[in-house]
Order: C-alpha cells, then structure tokens, then sequence
C-alpha cells in the first residue's frame, strides 16, 4: 500500500502510539483552558497590523475565529490522527493561500499555541518527570505536524494559484484576439438575417430563420462572456439589498415544474456594496447551475447569514453534486459539468466575487447535493 504524505510525515517526525496516548492524556486538563488560550492567541493577532488586516473583517470577525480555534486545538488533543485529520488540517492551508497570510504570521501564531500548551504540560506533570517529558516532546511533535502540513498545502496551492494565473493570462490574450474578430461575421450575420426575416415568407423557412437568429445571440453571449473574463470594467457600486437582488435573479432564471425554489434569511441580510449588475450576474449564474443539477424534480435552496463584517449566502441544490476529480478546478475557465455547458459560468463568478471583495468555495452538504457560497463584505 502506498505511504501517503501524512504517513510519511509521521514517520519522519516519529509520531507514536506513545505520543497519542500523551496527548489524549493532557487533554482533559487542557480543554477548559482552550477559550483563555484563544484569547491569547487572537490578541497576539490584532496587535500586529499585517496580520489583522490579512483576516477579513478584523477584529469584528474574532468571536467566530474564536471557537474555530478552540475547536482545532480540541481535535488536535483527541485525534484521530489519520487521513481525515490531514485533509482537514489542509484546508487550514488553502484557507491561507486564499485570504494572503504571509507564512511568517502563522509560525508566531503557532509559536503561541506552543507556549501555552507547554505551560500547561509543566503545571500537570510537575511531580512525574517521566510523563513530562513524554508529553513535552509528544506536543512538539504534534505542532511540528500541523506546521509541515500547513506548509505543504499553503506551497501546494501558492503554485496551483501561480499556474493558473499563468493559465489565465494565455487563455486571456487569446480570447481577446480571437472574441473581437468573430464579431465581424456575427454582425454580418445578424445583418442577412435581419434582411431575410422579410424576403423569406413560408413558415417552414421563418422558423430556421428565427433558428438561427437564435444561435447567433447565444455565440455574441458566449464571446461577450469570454470578454467579461478578462477586462475590468470599473465597477459601479452602490448599496444593494440581497433580498431584492436575489428576487431579481430567481424571477429571471427559468425552472422546471418539478424544481421548487426556497429564498431563506434574506430580508435580515445588512446592504454589501458593490455593482448591481455583477453581483446579480453572480446569483443568475449560481441559480442556473443549481437549478440545471435538481432538474427535473428537486430543490434548491438560497439562505443568507450575517457572520460579522461578512454576509454569507449559500446557494444548495439537492442535485448529484460535483465530482470529487474537479472540485479544485471547478472555478477555472473551460471547466464545466453540464453536457452542453463550455465552462465560463462559475469562472466569471469567481472573478466578479473577489473583484468585490469577497470569496467563493464549493461546500458540499453532508446530507448530498451541491452547495457553493459566496461571502462578500457588509457594507459599512
């Protein structure tokens, strides 16, 4: 059986069975001391600018970061120390890839972590040289642990970012180039037919004309979506309502009979700033896929949560869900699940969504289906 990184890790550091027992043994000694620990930790943060600014939100966002970090340091005493516990510490490093905390920071937040569990290990095992020292190095094993998969995943996906900057900037160059040239043959196009609309008079021929009038407005979409990829058109804020915006979006998305649609939490939602078009252009797309997913017979869900300084919307469908095999380029151009789709959709929300400030993740529902969220900043 092959070793996987955890296992090699472990073996490299000389985790034990030995260390486990260790750390499950400080650990009830050690978890009504996490909340202090916490606050610890996050005044450390705040007191240093670039870190602060690096969690967005600021100080608003700490109560909620808070109990993140009491419950990592819970699972960092109980365990279990397998695969699930790595892909879980992982997701700590992309997390930090995508909110631009530099390295340095998260070694000093560890180094506080470090401290204090350490003074802990010395006031429980004062009189027990042995299970002092045992639990000392089990506990600098373990954050030595957590720092190499971090750092793992934090060079894994920095170089993923790179590439697909790289992958962007070419597919970017070549879209320019070759969007504004078939514009000229679809503006003759759109001409002829414009022409032929009053010189074809049999109904069999109107139809194909209508037909493609059709497929010429779906390419000028498909080209002009191309574009929007890759240009910055200044962005036109304004204070938006969500629950307005989202009536908008879901009274233009087409559903079938059998797919009901749900819009949960909405009105309590505090006013984000941003351009009225581009974020309604998010929901439309989101809408479209999820509804395209619980088709024909399901549902799909929109529920909003003021987290803070963030407004968090979660578009669900009880759909199949995405495959496990192109979760971590579900964002990219050209990438697509649908039979008939190209790939642009989910693209440019991402594009929209952080040119405003905010992220988007795919966090599937553990009962089934699909889930994207999208957070964006509360306007102040």
């Amino acid at each position: 059986m092959t070793e996987t990184v955890f296992d090699e890790l472990k073996r490299y550091i000389g985790f034990s069975e030995e260390d486990e027992r260790s750390l499950r043994a400080l650990h009830p000694f050690a978890a009504p001391e996490f909340g202090r620990i916490a606050e610890v930790f996050y005044a450390r943060i705040l007191s240093h600018e670039g870190a602060r600014t690096a969690l967005v939100g600021g100080e608003s966002q700490v109560g909620h970061l808070k109990v993140t970090l009491v419950a990592w340091m819970d699972k960092l005493l109980t365990g279990p120390w397998d695969e699930e516990y790595f892909q879980l510490r992982c997701r700590i490093g992309r997390l930090h890839v995508r909110i631009a905390l530099p390295q340095h920071y998260m070694f000093g937040a560890m180094n506080v972590v470090r401290g204090e569990l350490s003074q802990l290990v010395d006031e429980r095992c004062r009189e027990d040289a042995a299970a002092l020292r045992a639990t000392r190095v089990a506990v600098g094993k373990l954050l030595d642990l957590e720092l190499a998969v971090m750092l793992h995943t934090y060079r894994e996906d920095l170089v993923a970012q790179a590439e697909r900057a790289e992958r962007l900037s070419t597919f970017g160059q070549l879209v320019g180039s070759i969007g504004h040239e078939l514009r000229n043959p679809l503006g003759v196009m759109e001409s002829s037919l414009y022409i032929l609309k009053s010189r074809v008079t049999d109904e069999r021929g109107q139809k194909h004309v209508a037909r493609v009038g059709e497929q010429v407005v779906i390419a000028n979409a498909i080209i002009t979506n191309l574009l929007d990829m890759i240009r910055d058109r200044p962005l036109a804020r304004e204070r938006l309502r969500l629950s307005s915006l989202l009536d908008e979006a879901a009274g233009v998305v087409p559903r079938p009979p059998g797919v009901a649609l749900s819009l949960d939490g909405l009105e309590a939602l505090p006013a984000v700033s941003g351009d009225p078009v581009q974020v309604r252009q998010v929901f439309v797309n989101l809408l479209e896929n999820a509804v395209y997913a619980a088709a024909p017979t399901g549902e799909v869900r929109v529920r909003g949560r003021h987290n803070g300084a963030l407004v968090e919307l979660a578009v669900e469908d009880t759909g199949p869900g995405v495959d496990a095999a192109i979760r971590r380029r579900l964002f990219e151009p050209l990438v697509t699940t649908k039979a008939k789709g190209i790939g642009l959709g989910l693209a440019l929300v991402r594009r929209i969504v952080e040119r405003h400030g905010g992220t988007i993740a795919y966090a599937p529902p553990e009962h089934g289906g699909g889930r994207f969220v999208v957070t964006l900043p509360a306007s102040t």
